[in-house]
């Protein structure tokens, strides 16, 4: 169980940045839009599967690394993690650095997968 803390740090995050949900998701691809998908998962966690498209980068390491992926502070970025807390942290310390339009999946992997069950 998570320390009370965390969601408070989450819901501070959740507060200054934008969520879509699992729907807006497969809207945006079907329509083709322009945007980088970022799975903010360790490696073990993509046996359980992963969401079309996406390129992996480590929330440990999202900070260090996303020049490796783009440099672009103007470039349409969503990420997501399990279950939409560290992609809201992820995508508030992305803003911090600059990045403009940064979207975090609410609900995460688990709620991409649950909604193609529905």
């Amino acid at each position: 169980m998570p320390l009370p803390e965390f969601k408070q740090l989450v819901d501070e995050a959740k507060s200054k940045i934008n969520e879509i949900n699992a729907d807006d998701l497969r809207h945006m691809q079907q329509k083709g839009d322009d945007f980088l998908l970022i799975d903010v998962r360790e490696r073990d966690e993509l046996a359980k599967g992963t969401i079309p498209g996406a390129v992996h980068l480590p929330r440990g390491i999202l900070e260090v690394n996303i020049d490796q992926i783009t440099t672009d502070k103007d470039r349409k970025l969503v990420l997501y993690c399990g279950g939409g807390s560290r992609s809201a942290l992820a995508a508030a310390n992305l803003k911090k650095m600059g990045f403009k339009n940064v979207i975090s999946l609410a609900g995460g992997y688990r709620g991409w997968h649950e909604s193609e069950t529905r």
